[in-house]
C-alpha cells in the first residue's frame, strides 16, 4: 500500500526550487539521487502493462530507479542480498556491535565521507579482528558483517557501524571452534580504547599525506597544529563500543539484517505530513530512556531535503563489508571449516527456482496470474486500456 506521503512527492514538488536556491553547492551524487527518486516509478522510467490470465484486470507498472538512496527501491535489493546471506549462518549466537565515532571527528568526517568512512570501517574490524585474536579475550578468528549507517533518527549526521559477529571463532592453528561465553564477546572498554587508538593515529596520517580538506569554519584545520588541538579532548574521551546480547537463533540475525543492511536515512513510514512549508515526520528521541522514545519532528522543507541529502553517499563507496572468516574469496573455505569443527552440515543446495527478476504480484481482483501484455519506453504511456478479454494463454507464452 501506498503511504500517504513518500519523499518522492517531497522531491518533485520541492525539489527543484531546493536545486535553484543551492545551485552550485550540490554535489554530482545528490543532483542524481534526487532525480533518480524524483522519476521512480512513473512514466519518465518506462515500464509496461499487466493483464489477468483469468478475469482480464489490468494494471500499469512502471518502473523503479532502483537507486541505494530511494526508499521504495531497497525492498527487492534487501531480499536478494539476504539470500545469499542465508547460507552463511552458523549454528551459534550472534551478537551486535556498534563502533560510533565521536561528535568531534563526525565534524571532520562531514566534510571528508570517503576517507574517513573508510577508515571507521578499516579501524573497527581490525580492533574486532585484533582483540578476538588475542589469547587473553576469544583467542580466535572471527567473522564479521559491518554495516555503515550515517545518520540518526532525526537525520543529523551521526556516522556508525552496526556489525554482526558470530560467538566464536577459527582458533589459530585452525584445530578447533573457540565458543564466546553465552552473553560476552568482547570487553568493550578494550574495544573503545583500541579503536580510538587505531582510527586517531590513522586519521593523523590522512592528514599529514594530504588527504584531508576542510572549508567553511574548520578551514584552519589544514594546519597541523590546529588539527592536533581540535583532536585533543578526544583522545582522553570514552569512545562508544556498544554490543547486544546475542541474537535468538540465525532466523533472527537475518530479521535484524533485514532492517539495517539496505535502510535508507528516512523510510516513507515515517513520514506523517508535508505542506508547502514544512514536512512532519516519527523519529526516535534515544535521549529518552522510557518505552516511549517515539517523537514527532516538525521541518521546514529545506532543511529536511538538506539532511536527507548529507546521507548520500560518495560514488562508488561500498557501505555493505566482510572481514575475518566472511571475507573476500576465503569465505566459502573458512566457512566449510568452521561447519565441521561445529560438526554441523553444509546447508543443502536449494533446488527451488530462484524468485524470478520480472516477478509480479496476483491479480488484486481474483488472484490470477498476471503477464505482460504491452512494454513501454521512457516518457512514453501505454498506448490505451487494453482489451479487456482475457488473453489467450498459448498467445501470451
Amino acid at each position: 500500500m501506498r503511504a500517504s506521503v513518500e519523499l518522492a512527492d517531497i522531491f518533485r514538488l520541492a525539489g527543484s526550487a531546493y536545486r535553484s536556491d543551492h545551485a552550485g553547492h550540490l554535489s554530482l551524487q545528490q543532483l542524481k539521487v534526487m532525480s533518480a527518486i524524483e522519476q521512480c516509478r512513473t512514466a519518465a522510467l518506462g515500464g509496461h502493462v499487466e493483464a489477468c490470465e483469468d478475469c482480464g484486470q489490468w494494471r500499469i507498472a512502471y518502473n523503479s530507479c532502483r537507486n541505494r538512496h530511494c526508499p521504495k527501491c531497497q525492498g527487492a535489493a534487501a531480499r536478494t542480498w539476504l539470500g545469499e546471506r542465508e547460507a552463511d549462518l552458523l549454528p551459534v549466537g550472534y551478537f551486535h556491535v556498534v563502533f560510533t565515532l565521536p561528535a568531534e571527528v563526525a565534524d571532520i568526517a562531514f566534510q571528508n565521507k570517503a576517507a574517513v568512512y573508510d577508515l571507521l570501517f578499516k579501524a573497527a574490524s581490525e580492533t574486532m579482528l585484533t582483540i578476538a585474536a588475542d589469547p587473553k579475550h576469544l583467542g580466535a578468528r572471527i567473522g564479521i558483517t559491518a554495516v555503515l549507517h550515517t545518520w540518526g533518527s532525526a537525520m543529523t549526521h551521526h556516522p556508525h557501524v552496526h556489525m554482526i559477529v558470530p560467538g566464536g571463532g577459527i582458533a589459530p592453528d585452525g584445530s578447533r571452534w573457540v565458543s564466546s561465553r553465552p552473553a560476552f564477546l568482547l570487553p568493550v572498554r578494550v574495544l573503545g580504547k583500541l579503536f580510538r587508538r587505531l582510527f586517531l593515529t590513522r586519521l593523523l596520517a590522512l592528514h599529514d599525506t594530504g588527504r584531508l580538506t576542510f572549508f567553511g569554519s574548520m578551514a584552519h584545520f589544514i594546519d597541523r597544529r590546529a588539527f592536533q588541538r581540535h583532536l585533543a579532548p578526544v583522545r582522553k574521551k570514552r569512545w562508544v563500543v556498544y554490543a547486544k546480547a546475542p541474537f535468538a537463533g540465525p532466523q533472527a540475525v537475518l530479521a535484524y539484517l533485514s532492517r539495517y543492511t539496505h535502510r535508507v536515512a528516512i523510510s516513507n513510514s515515517r513520514l506523517i505530513r508535508f505542506d508547502k512549508d514544512s514536512i512532519t515526520f516519527r523519529y526516535k528521541d534515544y535521549r529518552h530512556h522510557s518505552a516511549d522514545r517515539q517523537q514527532v519532528m516538525r521541518l521546514a522543507t529545506d532543511e529536511f531535503i538538506r539532511r536527507f541529502l548529507i546521507h548520500v553517499l560518495p560514488r562508488g563507496f561500498h557501505r555493505i563489508r566482510h572481514y575475518g572468516l566472511l571475507a573476500g574469496s576465503a569465505r566459502k573455505a573458512s566457512l566449510a571449516l568452521a561447519r565441521e569443527l561445529l560438526n554441523v552440515a553444509a546447508p543443502p543446495d536449494d533446488d527451488t527456482p530462484d524468485e524470478p527478476d520480472d516477478f509480479r504480484p496476483p491479480c488484486p481482483c481474483c488472484g490470477g496470474r498476471m503477464i505482460i501484455i504491452e512494454m513501454f519506453e521512457r516518457w512514453r504511456q501505454p498506448r490505451g486500456p487494453p482489451n479487456k478479454t482475457p488473453p489467450n494463454r498459448e498467445t501470451a507464452s
